[in-house]
């Protein structure tokens, strides 16, 4: 069993000793108190600070290929012209280096987990698992109300399934009807036996748009929320990405049914589909709030400490509180709360959990002076400032190197120009 030690670095106001043992968190011990022979690898965090890793609750990670691509459109229009044309030229080895990449960027700020919604979900995978990280890949659910393509989904999904038995411990299968506006009632009625019979998780977007819940309320007489608990997805198994148009009552279902929603502020906004996500309401009515980035076609990063600056800018603004949203909740809302959601004992640096760590350099301007490690971290600094990561027990990136990205960067830009030709692009 490897062990890691990280001696002498600061966990939020106090110095300490961590030990990693196997894929856990062995011991915390204040600074100086745990010896380092036998132990082998030492790391030294004098100038470092220590934190969870981050958790992404909802991405689309080889939308990587379209950074750029669409800008300054709906999300009606963004999908429908830009998006979804592109998207059916994609094949599992594209997805695998837009996921390569997605790895890198989500790797070098601090992520150690991430939770996908994609098509060729097995590029995706092996993707991770050579990146060493974590990850839920989800079989990808579109019909259009087609009762053709519902059936060749069911086979579809039963194959990815059964082939999921063979995946690495790093990676769970999930299922992602995609949305109500995407997917037949029949189909989330399918998904909803499924998933419960099978014991997987589901993974949905839900009341993203202000014209998603226009449509809910002419073809289904209720909202978004109201039509998924009539179909009986509600439960701690579903994870509600952006969870954005909220009645009182929607927020009392999903509190009481302990969904997992997921806010996507940077994606929420330059979309321009809302900006009044209801943490508070949701918190304290039961929900497990979690975050995440979206795709880098509507974020345009996966920069976890950036997507905090901004949830924690809006809740201020919106509801002319300084004091909403505090840092220490933050923190477990883009660590711990998005751990809880996919089951796994991470989120903390304490015995017993995983080791997915991130060693946060201190020697930036950003960090000086330290008042409020918290405070710098996520006000002042971003991404950048992560120097070390280390998912299950294995150092993934150290001194913010990652072996083989420039080749990476290169397949990907190759990738990239075969899909978006430049011309079309150009004009749009």
């Amino acid at each position: 069993m490897k062990s890691i030690l990280i001696t002498n670095v600061l966990l939020y106001k106090e110095r300490k000793d961590v030990l990693i043992e196997g894929n856990t968190i062995k011991s915390v011990e204040p600074a100086g108190s745990i010896p380092e022979q036998g132990i082998d690898k030492v790391i030294d965090g004098s100038r470092k600070a220590i934190i969870p890793g981050f958790v992404n609750a909802h991405a689309h990670s080889a939308m990587t290929l379209f950074r750029g691509v669409g800008e300054d459109v709906p999300l009606d229009q963004w999908l429908r012209e830009r998006i979804w044309p592109y998207e059916a030229k994609l094949d599992e080895e594209m997805v695998y280096w837009g996921a390569r990449l997605a790895c890198i960027e989500m790797i070098r700020t601090g992520t150690t987990t991430f939770n996908d919604m994609y098509w060729h979900l097995n590029g995706t995978k092996r993707a991770a698992e050579e990146m060493g990280m974590r990850s839920v890949q989800s079989f990808t659910w579109l019909d259009h109300f087609q009762d053709d393509v519902i059936d060749n989904n069911k086979k579809l999904l039963k194959e990815a399934h059964k082939a999921s038995a063979g995946w690495s411990s790093l990676t769970t299968f999930a299922v992602s009807p995609h949305a109500i506006y995407t997917v037949a009632e029949k189909s989330y009625r399918y998904i909803n036996s499924y998933a419960r019979d099978n014991g997987l998780m589901v993974h949905t977007h839900l009341a993203e748009t202000r014209s998603e819940m226009d449509q809910a309320e002419r073809d289904f007489g209720m909202s978004p929320t109201e039509y998924l608990n009539k179909l009986g997805l509600m439960s701690s198994n579903l994870v509600a990405a952006h969870s954005l148009w909220l009645s009182s009552d929607d927020i009392k279902i999903l509190g009481d049914n302990g969904v997992n929603t997921v806010h996507n502020p940077n994606s929420n906004l330059k979309l321009a589909s809302g900006y009044k996500f209801k943490y508070n309401e949701l918190r304290d009515a039961g929900a497990n709030v979690c975050l995440g980035t979206d795709g880098c076609a509507s974020s345009n990063n996966l920069d976890m400490i950036d997507s905090m600056k901004t949830a924690a800018l809006l809740q201020k603004v919106w509801r002319n509180d300084p004091g909403a949203i505090p840092l220490k909740e933050l923190m477990n809302v883009a660590s711990l709360n998005g751990a809880k959601a996919l089951h796994l004992n991470a989120g903390k640096i304490e015995p017993g959990y995983l080791a997915d760590v991130a060693l946060v350099d201190m020697a930036k301007p950003s960090f000086v002076p330290n008042h409020y490690f918290l405070a710098n971290l996520v006000y002042a600094a971003n991404g950048e400032c992560i120097d070390t990561v280390i998912c299950d027990g294995r150092i993934i990136m150290e001194n913010q190197q990652i072996p083989g990205q420039e080749e990476i960067y290169q397949k990907v830009q190759e990738v990239a120009d075969k899909v978006v030709d430049y011309k079309k692009r150009k004009k749009k």
